[in-house]
């Protein structure tokens, strides 16, 4: 028998729970999708938020080929065989084959570029999914040519009208009868995912023998530590335990940190994903107060791209214990919200005029570039001199922190500067 979360995929549009911002009355991708002309689009969104299913009402909705490849099990040779086939089953008087990719970010650039002519000359209209930031996954020419649509974990209420209509509408929920009384745990354990709701509210019904089941928090908490992957099929947990390991580096915990580790590696977890926030911690978490460790979680990167697995590992085991053993600052990160906020505030502030660009005899008639200081004509290769606009020319932005490095910094600026830097 399928699982629940299968049986109760919707098979159109009205049916389909969430995503209003995009398939809501006159939202882009309903329009688009009701005019059964569709572009070349790509979904991003975390697991469970409706990404295939779109994917497949288009397929219902569309009288046109609908091709399939998942990333995970497809090479390049599948892509340019679907490509043909999409060629041969075109007509003049059809809109283009639809090819849909799931996990589109697992493609390599080879594979991406294998997409290229075909998406260009329309051979095919692409749909792609993915749970990771396609800035960073897909290439740029082919992300050029589709448009990004984002899809967000599903709110409170999209959940509960799942349940309910779970419980109401699918046959073997019917067989039993089923009370909600209680749905904070099950909310909370789904994590805005509707097949992890969907697979906790199968796994509880069926560990019942009674025919009336009421769902509370306490049974669905005893249920889920019993089975504790039940809900947690090929690794839908990572963000959870993602999370966790983040905060354990953060919390210079080496021993939790390497576990979660250990938790990812063992669930198949893709390295690029693990490697990547370290690159972001690195910058966010330890920052200034130890600059070598963004170098080494670039680095990290690199290699583990280049080595996979089961290698990978000890490069990531590695740098996740330098990290979670480095001094921590968060001032580089909350140096730029406070800039950014900074803007937002005061808005397009006028460049002081000795900071300006004079590149005509104008500019330079009008004061640009005009007693500006060049740094390195001077003792120590320093000159005091103003570099903020003059509404927020005192304004201290970045504040360096208690570790060893940044008040090495905070020396020198304090030498440099005098009382600027002693507030």
């Amino acid at each position: 028998m399928q699982p629940l979360a299968e049986r109760l995929r919707p098979k159109k549009l009205d049916d389909f729970i969430g995503q209003k911002h995009l398939i809501g009355p006159n939202a882009v991708l309903r329009k688009m999708i009701e005019g059964t002309r569709i572009s070349s689009f790509i979904l991003w969104g975390p697991p469970g938020v409706g990404k295939t299913t779109l994917a497949q009402i288009i397929a219902n909705k569309l009288e046109t080929p609908f091709y399939t490849l998942s990333a995970v099990t497809s090479g390049v040779k599948d892509v340019r065989d679907v490509i043909e086939r999409a060629k041969s089953n075109r007509f003049f008087s059809q809109a283009s084959p639809i090819l849909f990719i799931d996990e589109i970010h697992r493609f390599s650039k080879s594979q991406q570029d294998s997409l290229l002519g075909a998406v260009e000359n329309g051979t095919v209209t692409l749909i792609g999914a993915t749970t990771e930031n396609p800035s960073f996954e897909v290439i740029r020419p082919l992300l050029s040519r589709c448009q990004l649509y984002v899809l967000k974990s599903l709110e409170q209420e999209d959940l509960l009208e799942l349940l309910n209509r779970a419980i109401a509408t699918d046959s073997v929920m019917k067989e039993h009868d089923i009370t909600l009384k209680e749905t904070d745990a099950i909310l909370r354990y789904s994590g805005g995912d509707a097949r992890k709701l969907l697979n906790i509210l199968e796994l509880v019904v069926s560990a019942e023998n009674e025919k009336h089941i009421t769902i509370t928090d306490a049974l669905v908490t005893e249920r889920l530590q019993q089975n504790p992957l039940a809900y947690d099929k090929d690794g839908e947990m990572h963000y959870d335990i993602i999370s966790a390991f983040i905060k354990s580096i953060r919390g210079s915990d080496p021993d939790g940190a390497i576990y979660w580790l250990a938790r990812m590696v063992e669930g198949g977890e893709d390295p690029s994903f693990i490697a990547r926030r370290l690159v972001i911690l690195a910058a966010e978490d330890i920052g200034l107060a130890n600059p070598n460790a963004l170098l080494l979680a670039n680095t990290c990167f690199d290699s583990v791209m280049k080595v996979g697995w089961p290698e990978g590992r000890i490069i990531l085991s590695e740098v996740t214990l330098y990290l979670a053993n480095s001094p921590k600052s968060n001032s580089a990160y909350k140096a730029i919200d406070e800039a950014i906020a900074l803007v937002k505030e005061t808005g397009n502030l006028p460049v002081p005029l000795h900071l300006r660009n004079a590149p005509t005899k104008l500019m330079k008639q009008l004061g640009y570039g005009q007693d500006y200081k060049y740094a390195h004509n001077y003792n120590g290769n320093f000159v005091n001199q103003q570099f903020l606009p003059d509404k927020i020319k005192d304004k201290r932005i970045w504040i360096p922190q208690q570790n060893s490095a940044e008040q090495n910094h905070l020396d020198r600026l304090q030498t440099l500067w005098g009382n600027r830097f002693n507030k």
